[in-house]
């Protein structure tokens, strides 16, 4: 039901013209190049082929503002799987927003959604209390609205996809499963 083909297609067809942005399927590591004097348009690569990668990928464009788009990888720290407590704690924060985002996107394509901490080999923290940030940055901006082009792609997706639209906080009703996270 989730081709990438199609999720390739939907971005494309919704921000190439109007963005010079194309979604890139990638073999490695996901990065977003600015366009340059080898490649005309602005590129969002996603890992590997994988369609949650590609929805978190996106995520990270629809929360960068103009200027940052501008830069590789938005201009942002990383700091690879393998992190310490203090370093994760600073990966989570600037990925709150994104994979809230990126939880929408999953509910308007009907894709099952995972919270990501991405840190199987470093200081070991419990995912659902991260989700639960997650969680709330998301009701917020269903609250609050979205910005013009998350909400011109969530649109997209729920057409191509026959899902609900507009997104309401009753699609996302979650809870902390607290005896699950005993002893991280």
């Amino acid at each position: 039901m989730h081709q990438i083909a199609d999720l390739i297609s939907i971005f494309d067809s919704t921000f190439y013209q109007s963005h010079n942005t194309r979604l890139i399927k990638g073999e490695h590591e996901p990065i977003y190049t600015p366009a340059n004097e080898h490649t005309s348009y602005h590129q969002i690569v996603f890992a590997h082929g994988f369609y949650a990668s590609a929805l978190h990928e996106i995520a990270h464009w629809l929360v960068a503002g103009d200027k940052r788009r501008l830069l590789e990888d938005y201009g942002y720290w990383y700091c690879p799987d393998g992190r310490d407590a203090s370093q994760q704690a600073k990966f989570e924060s600037v990925e709150v927003k994104p994979q809230a985002i990126e939880w929408a996107l999953s509910a308007a394509a009907g894709f099952d959604f995972n919270v990501s901490v991405d840190n199987l080999n470093g200081e070991q923290t419990c995912r659902f209390d991260f989700q639960v940030r997650v969680h709330q940055q998301l009701i917020q901006f269903l609250d609050d609205g979205f910005n013009p082009r998350t909400s011109t792609l969530l649109n997209a997706l729920s057409k191509f996809y026959n899902t609900p639209w507009p997104l309401s906080t009753a699609q996302f009703l979650w809870q902390h499963p607290q005896e699950l996270c005993n002893g991280v």
